[in-house]
């Protein structure tokens, strides 16, 4: 049976990017019988708001769209996370990295307007250097060391509905970080151990996370974990080309309803 899910933040209300990855999703499982499930990525709690939860049900039922069994809140679940940190430590794979993010821009190079790979400076600290640095309450956080985790799974691939087989190349995004002391779990972590527990066979988001994909096939691999179908959709752009982003204001669906735009309308805009 086939399973997919809506995993939004609430750091603000949907627009029309939203509703495209929304739909999208609900309309394969909708058409296949199979479960559309709704998530709510909140782990960072600095920004993440409950009213903006609430804005997003609300947006999502004017859409037309409905969602099977209970709500998942990523707030509510960080043990899931904390188990699968120990684990990786287990096997040595993770380790405290001390670096400020300028640091890492001194250090890394990157295409422009990309974000750094991170050098693997600390990766090489000793087991005492480390723990004199977290004794002295240094700041840290918690990074895979893809290398060594790459060297364990050896060669990785997986199904994307648009392009075929894709072999994974986790060393191309660097050491990532899985958990700081201020969010229990990045998105990396969290999204893969979510779509395991809420049995998720295809993973529906735009193609601005694709990169990600290469990380998450490797978490699952040294997780066991079922490997999903993986569609990476179109980014929507408006009349000038740009894509739809809360950070750039982007219209909501709210505001669209407030002006009188109907949800039918807004299907077909999304292209449905």
């Amino acid at each position: 049976m086939i399973v997919t899910r809506f995993a939004p933040s609430p750091t603000g209300r949907l627009h029309l990017g939203h509703a495209y990855s929304a739909l999208f999703a609900w309309r394969k499982a909708r058409d296949a019988g199979g479960k559309f499930l709704l998530r709510i990525e909140d782990i960072d709690r600095g920004r993440c708001r409950d009213e903006f939860v609430a804005g997003i049900e609300e947006d999502l039922r004017w859409l037309g769209i409905d969602w099977d069994g209970d709500v998942r809140r990523q707030s509510e679940h960080f043990a899931d996370y904390r188990a699968a940190l120990d684990r990786l430590d287990a096997i040595g794979v993770l380790y405290p990295c001390f670096c400020t993010r300028a640091d890492i821009a001194r250090a890394a190079s990157a295409p422009h307007g990309a974000d750094p790979v991170y050098p693997g400076t600390c990766r090489h600290l000793s087991a005492e250097a480390r723990r004199q640095r977290i004794e002295t309450g240094a700041a840290y956080a918690l990074r895979l060391d893809v290398e060594r985790a790459f060297e364990r799974t050896g060669p990785l691939d997986w199904i994307d509905e648009g392009l075929g087989t894709v072999e994974a190349d986790p060393l191309s995004l660097g050491d990532v970080v899985l958990a700081r002391k201020d969010t229990p779990a990045s998105y990396h972590l969290a999204v893969t151990v979510d779509d395991a527990i809420q049995g998720v066979t295809l993973v529906t988001r735009a193609s601005d996370l694709f990169a990600a994909t290469h990380i998450h096939r490797l978490l699952q691999a040294l997780f066991d974990l079922p490997v999903p179908h993986w569609h990476h959709h179109k980014l929507l752009t408006d009349d000038t080309g740009k894509r739809f982003a809360k950070r750039d204001r982007a219209v909501t669906l709210q505001e669209m309803r407030e002006a009188g735009t109907t949800a039918a309308e807004v299907r077909t805009l999304a292209g449905f």
